[in-house]
C-alpha cells in the first residue's frame, strides 16, 4: 500500500483520529473556561471578604475600640482606687511630677569648606538674538566643558575561545 496515493482523501484512521482529539480538546477547554470562572468567584469572594475586615480591623470604619461619646448624664467611669492594706500606715510616696532635663552640649557648625581655585569668570553671553526660542539661545559655559579621557584602546572583538564554556 502506498502512503504517497490516497486520491485527495486523507485515511479513515486519521479522520477518526482528528474527530476524536477535537472533541477531546473541546472537552478540555469547556473544563479550563469553568474553571476560570470559578476562579474569577473566588477572587471576587476574597475580595468582599477583605474589604469587610477592613472596615471591622483597626482603623476601619467600625473600629473595635471605638466608643460612643460620654453623655453628660452618665458619671465619668474612673478605675477603683486600691483598697489600703493598713488604715495605720502611710501611704508610700508618690512618684514627683518633675523630671530633670540634662542640657545637650551645642553642636559646632562646620565651615563649608573653601576652594582652593575658583574657575576663571566667564563672560555674559550675547544678546539674545530675537528671532530664535529659548532653548537656541542657551550656550554651555565653556570653563565646565568635560575634557576627553584618553583611554586604552579596545580590540574591536573579543579573543577566541576554546573548549566547553571558553576553558
Amino acid at each position: 500500500m502506498s502512503s504517497k496515493n490516497y486520491n485527495g482523501q486523507p485515511p479513515k484512521y486519521i479522520n477518526d483520529f482528528s474527530k476524536a482529539l477535537a472533541n477531546e480538546v473541546r472537552i478540555l477547554l469547556d473544563e479550563v473556561g469553568k474553571l476560570r470562572d470559578e476562579r474569577r468567584a473566588l477572587q471576587f469572594e476574597i475580595a468582599e471578604l477583605m474589604a469587610v475586615k477592613s472596615k471591622h480591623g483597626a482603623g476601619g470604619e467600625y473600629s473595635p475600640d471605638w466608643r460612643p461619646k460620654p453623655q453628660p448624664d452618665d458619671p465619668p467611669a474612673l478605675p477603683a482606687p486600691p483598697a489600703p492594706e493598713e488604715e495605720g500606715a502611710p501611704p508610700p510616696p508618690t512618684r514627683p511630677a518633675w523630671r530633670v532635663v540634662h542640657k545637650r552640649p551645642e553642636r559646632k557648625i562646620k565651615a563649608p569648606p573653601t576652594p582652593k581655585a575658583l574657575p576663571a569668570p566667564v563672560p555674559a553671553p550675547a544678546e539674545p538674538r530675537p528671532n530664535l526660542p529659548a532653548w537656541a539661545q542657551w550656550r554651555p559655559n565653556p570653563a565646565l566643558a568635560p575634557a576627553p579621557v584618553n583611554a586604552p584602546s579596545m580590540p574591536s572583538s573579543p579573543p577566541p575561545r576554546s573548549g566547553l564554556f571558553g576553558v
